[in-house]
């Protein structure tokens, strides 16, 4: 396919995402302003990404940092407003990579990953601002801290890192219906006076932006079906 087909297929795509986003934002109440798009780049390539920025859009989230660290620096040179979100798992001996990368990780979990990312920051002289992720679902499989520990976890982040934690991220067990996971993230960010609630995907976003949603992750309604493989190495 062509660049221009290609940012012809995928920019269709995007204004639809947009427009269902609208309609989902007034039928809340809300003002569609309000609620950024974070298109969901993972295993797709930068030729994919390109298509997407010439569309209009500047936010991105990926999932892996090797992955993040090899597609974007350069897609950056040419479109400087970029922004671009870790929403998946960090390992620890990838903070400092994820922090060079990132303007925001939204998986912030566990206070050995709050340390790694600290010790970042301090090397680097900037941090990115940051989410903490909750594990609502009390999923094993998956990135989170659990709900129970979720109030003191927020605590000591705020008191660590101050603005530049921004809020909080879930993503629900997909045989659950999504809305009890995003009202309780919704309260818990009230709760804590926290800004951005990232919740909802390309099959829930509606819902979470019912919810209060702030930040909605959407790839696969954007780009088409994900690779089964990523163009880098993973982590």
């Amino acid at each position: 396919m062509t660049a221009p087909d290609l940012a012809a297929r995928l920019g269709g795509r995007l204004e639809a995402v947009r427009q269902r986003i609208a309609a989902a934002a007034r039928q809340a109440g809300r003002n569609p302003a309000g609620i950024t798009l974070v298109a969901v780049s993972k295993f797709h390539p930068a030729e994919a990404v390109a298509a997407v920025l010439s569309a209009g859009q500047s936010t991105f989230g990926e999932n892996r940092v090797q992955e993040a660290e090899a597609k974007f620096p350069p897609l950056r040179d040419a479109w400087p407003d970029l922004r671009l979100h870790i929403i998946g798992g960090v390992q620890t001996n990838k903070a400092l990579a994820a922090c060079r990368v990132a303007d925001v990780i939204e998986s912030l979990d566990r206070p050995s990953l709050a340390d790694a990312i600290a010790r970042a920051g301090d090397r680097l002289g900037r941090l990115p601002d940051m989410l903490v992720q909750v594990n609502t679902g009390a999923e094993p499989q998956k990135s989170g801290i659990a709900l129970g520990e979720a109030d003191a976890f927020i605590a000591l982040c705020r008191a660590r890192f101050g603005e530049r934690l921004r809020g909080l991220m879930c993503i629900p067990p997909v045989e659950d219906d999504p809305r009890p996971h995003f009202a309780t993230l919704s309260r818990m960010a009230r709760a804590h006076g926290l800004p951005t609630l990232s919740m909802g995907m390309s099959g829930d976003f509606e819902a979470a932006i019912a919810e209060g949603a702030t930040l909605v992750r959407i790839g696969t309604a954007i780009f088409g079906p994900r690779p089964t493989s990523s163009p880098a190495a993973p982590d």
